[in-house]
């Protein structure tokens, strides 16, 4: 007997993480070449141990902890954020213009339950980050591709002319996943007159914001002005995540920062869906953004040491191509006559390299996708970085 199945689910591709990692499957790795991963985007480190501790202290010591709490998140959270967002971007955010999630996918999917609904429309440049693509498929929301060329920067003119009646919003990700390409001030800037001039939503996800070469996440350095419109509220949507700048990835905090009318109608999809964020991981970024500033500087500039690495290899390496450099990615073009998601596939048990083929964040049958990777390279160091390009140097397909 055939299960019922949501239609819009049965057309939504499968998680291509969980798809790549069961290329591993059965393989055994020489112990003189052990695998490289660097398919994931998430740290695989724990938090620092002073953060640990303040978890630890949260949930022993404070019975609140372990309670619902505000469907929208902690009001101290929300507040440090509007706080500490108005100072670094230069612009003015009420505590009531942030809401708290679990993670920044339930904040994407939150903001986009209220812009649009089956039928409507949304651009997305590609290459897209994949989640982002598949919420709009289970919705049965029609995802636009907004084509970004060899720049991967997205140009808001080229998206002007694919705009229609039933586009509702427009998504941009910068520092970009999986691009790496850190959009300029003039391009967010663009999109957002584009967006405001046809009554559209700008959602701007800054997830690796806190590894962005020009902002420093606290005071000087901000990549962008977008918070510096007195009127930014009504079209801009940011999207943030502490799970890279605090490695909170098991505790699951995200934020929104919108209007506050916006925000009234994600009160009904975050109570409906999760009643509440996590209160142990609130309490742990809020303890983070109080008290590791200096900490997380010394992860960005180890990121971006790294970032270094991969645009240094990547220069000597013949018939590679990289096309975009920054934040946890390398995003580059192969040289190879094989399509990349049968080339990824070979990296795995020929040069122990699990990575993701531009396949994955292109539409279906997208020549470009066929000769496209990215490299999540922020878990490496610069020694597995230089093994890297030795394997990828003597790779032969």
């Amino acid at each position: 007997m055939t299960l019922p199945l949501n239609p819009a689910m049965a057309a939504t591709d499968a998680p291509p993480v969980m798809e790549a990692r069961r290329w591993l499957t059965g393989v055994a790795f020489p112990p003189n070449r052990p695998l490289i991963n660097v398919s994931q985007a998430a740290p695989v480190e724990p938090p620092p141990l002073a953060l640990r501790q303040a978890i630890a202290d949260a949930a022993l010591s404070d019975d609140a902890a372990h309670l619902y709490g505000p469907v929208l998140g902690l009001p101290a959270l929300r507040t440090e954020i509007a706080d500490q967002w108005s100072r670094a971007y230069g612009g003015e955010i009420a505590a009531d213009q942030v809401a708290i999630t679990q993670g920044c996918n339930q904040a994407f999917t939150a903001v986009m339950s209220t812009l649009a609904g089956a039928g409507d429309e949304v651009i997305l440049p590609t290459p897209w980050y994949f989640n982002h693509k598949m919420w709009l498929d289970m919705q049965a929301v029609r995802t636009v591709p907004l084509d970004t060329g060899a720049t991967l920067i997205p140009d808001a003119e080229a998206a002007r002319a694919l705009i229609t009646p039933r586009t509702r919003a427009i998504i941009l990700v910068s520092p970009n996943n999986p691009g790496g390409v850190e959009y300029p001030a003039e391009t967010l800037a663009a999109f957002r007159d584009l967006c405001r001039s046809h009554g559209l939503s700008l959602i701007v996800d800054e997830t690796y914001r806190d590894f962005d070469s020009r902002h420093d996440g606290q005071t000087g350095g901000r990549p962008h002005d977008l918070f510096r419109d007195p009127d930014w509220a009504e079209t801009l949507v940011h999207l943030y995540s502490f799970s890279k700048a605090y490695r909170l990835t098991g505790h699951r905090v995200g934020a929104i920062v919108a209007s506050s009318a916006r925000l009234a109608e994600v009160e009904k999809f975050l109570d409906t869906v999760a009643i509440c964020p996590g209160q142990l991981g609130q309490i742990a970024a809020l303890w983070g953004m109080r008290n590791l500033g200096d900490w997380v500087a010394g992860e960005r500039r180890e990121i971006l040491s790294r970032r270094k690495a991969m645009v240094d290899g990547f220069a000597k390496l013949d018939g590679w191509q990289l096309l975009g450099c920054g934040a946890y990615f390398a995003y580059v073009e192969h040289p190879f006559p094989l399509a990349s998601d049968a080339l990824c596939k070979r990296l795995v048990t020929e040069a122990s390299l699990l990575m993701l083929p531009g396949t994955m964040f292109q539409p279906a049958g997208s020549e470009a996708g066929k000769r496209q990777i990215r490299i999540a390279f922020a878990n490496v160091d610069v020694a597995g970085i230089d093994a890297l390009f030795d394997r990828l140097k003597a790779f032969r397909p």
